[in-house]
């Protein structure tokens, strides 16, 4: 189990700091928020609602009786005021108050945020109060939620934001696997909390996919759509798009000869397929070399989609009348190693990101991207505020990283009009002696091998 212990350390400062809080808490459907509410309200005084979808008369039933039942009193007006002003923590404790999926109240019953606003201010509740609004809605989070909250939006104090997990989140919470076993998570799952916490890093990874994903009866079998329907209708234009992107279809112009959607309802769908993390525009990292480089290309972002749109929505039959052995091997095995390029590449790039945090890197690094050439391609590349770079490429699948490997990146570099100041080489397997013997004696070149990652 990944635990998120940034998170729980933010809300933990928020809640100790003097005076009232009100706090936003967001998340997707899969991020398992509501185990991070309930680590953090361990041991405090807490009243914990979850609104539901229903009429905002039913709702104020709802919240009114739970309040009832948590105090053990009895209410006789029916509004958030009343509610709010009979809450009690017993002591001089900061009381939290924790309205969970609060945007379906808030759609219903403009009303509610009123009393939220008038509960910060002290006019309902006279000791201090910590008030965390949590929802799983990205659709409500980025197109609604600011229009909705008007001017009460700049009485929020603070956002937490529930991320994915990194792939240093997966190694702690997968401490027996290799570094090819904890990619393969990585590149299947991602870092989604919920995926994460039904993966069993006791068992193989193989054994994973079957019983997980393969497996009918499997707790992510139906997971891709079910993904896709919560916040978007038309799933068959949306598994379509999905599918040809990730038989390798990465230009609009390929989208629609695969497809034979109209361009303009390409750029519709994956607009909104962006809007929600599942896929995303990629762009040459921006250097004097525009000429030499692809414009964007669009890829699919989430792990898990891509991975069922890959290997398994293309082979539904054979899903259906092969075992989930015979199926992993037939159609995952052999290709799975391959496929897993890119997420070593995002390992690279978070191992970096980690050195900069630490200052451990020749520059500051303030942003962060990929070089798409026409005629080659830079992992990594990194920028100090002053214009300055670092560089870096990431082998995965060959035996080892050659001398050649190099010579095709400062190619790259060339044609992307770089100068590094320090190269790095990332390998998950060797170095060939002549790039061994040739970093003795260039200060600039760092090899980063297995061991480091």
């Amino acid at each position: 189990m990944v635990t998120r212990t940034s998170e729980l350390k933010q809300l933990q400062k928020l809640y100790e700091s003097a005076g009232n809080q009100l706090v936003l808490l967001s998340g997707t459907a899969r991020s398992e928020k509501e185990r991070l509410i309930t680590d953090f309200c361990k041991d405090k005084k807490h009243f914990y609602f979850r609104a539901r979808n229903i009429s905002g008369t039913e709702q104020l039933q709802q919240f009114k009786t739970q309040v009832q039942h948590t105090y053990d009193i009895k209410l006789q007006k029916d509004s958030y005021d009343e509610c709010f002003t009979r809450m009690k923590s017993g002591n001089a404790s900061k009381l939290v108050v924790v309205i969970d999926e609060f945007q379906t109240l808030l759609k219903n019953d403009g009303a509610f945020f009123e009393s939220v606003l008038r509960l910060k201010n002290r006019q309902l509740y006279p000791g201090p109060v910590m008030i965390l609004l949590a929802n799983s809605s990205l659709s409500f989070t980025r197109r609604t939620m600011a229009d909705m909250l008007g001017d009460g939006y700049d009485a929020i104090d603070s956002v937490v934001e529930l991320k994915d997990f990194s792939f240093l989140d997966i190694v702690r919470a997968c401490p027996g696997y290799s570094l090819y076993d904890t990619v393969c998570v990585y590149g299947i799952v991602g870092g989604i909390s919920a995926y994460l916490s039904r993966w069993d890093s006791t068992k193989s990874v193989k054994d994973n996919v079957c019983h997980l994903i393969l497996n009918p009866y499997g707790a992510l079998f139906t997971e891709a759509e079910d993904f896709i329907g919560t916040e978007l209708r038309e799933l068959s234009v949306y598994d379509t798009i999905l599918y040809a992107m990730a038989s390798g279809n990465e230009k609009l112009n390929d989208l629609y000869k695969a497809t034979g959607y109209s361009r303009a309802k390409i750029s519709v769908y994956l607009k909104n397929l962006a809007a929600f993390d599942v896929i995303e525009k990629v762009v040459s990292f921006e250097t004097g070399g525009w000429e030499n480089a692809k414009k964007g290309i669009y890829r699919i972002k989430n792990p898990f989609i891509r991975f069922w749109f890959h290997f398994i929505y293309p082979h539904q039959s054979e899903l259906w009348t092969l075992g989930t052995d015979d199926f992993y091997e037939n159609y995952i095995e052999g290709e799975l190693r391959s496929y897993l390029t890119p997420y070593f590449s995002k390992v690279c790039t978070e191992y970096l990101e980690l050195l900069n945090r630490v200052g451990k890197t020749p520059i500051p690094i303030t942003k962060m991207g990929t070089w798409i050439g026409k005629e080659g391609t830079i992992d990594i590349v990194g920028m100090s505020e002053e214009g300055e770079c670092v560089t870096g490429i990431c082998n995965w699948e060959k035996i080892r990283m050659m001398y050649d490997d190099y010579q095709d990146l400062l190619y790259a570099m060339k044609q992307a009009r770089i100068h590094a100041k320090v190269t790095y080489l990332f390998s998950a397997t060797e170095f060939d002696v002549r790039l061994k013997e040739l970093a003795k004696r260039e200060p600039t070149l760092e090899l980063v091998d297995m061991k480091e990652l």
